[in-house]
């Protein structure tokens, strides 16, 4: 499948900004902000899963690879 692609503080980043999404999308539940938190929730699992994999489609398509990042 998919080599390995994101590292380093780019994977630090994808780990911190999905996991503040999953607050967002759970405060814009519960404030009746239903979209806002379907798009949060959608953002939040791209990015863990990102994080959880150290893959992601987007850069493998742009030639990205952050691995070597500090």
């Amino acid at each position: 499948m998919f080599e390995r692609n994101v590292g380093g503080l780019d994977r630090i980043a994808r780990g911190v900004v999905g996991a503040c999404l999953v607050v967002v999308a759970f405060g814009a539940f519960r404030t009746d902000r239903r979209s806002m938190a379907v798009v949060a929730v959608l953002g939040s699992v791209g990015l863990l899963f990102n994080f959880a994999t150290a893959r992601c489609g987007l850069n493998k398509l742009l030639g990205i690879d952050t691995r070597s990042q500090g």
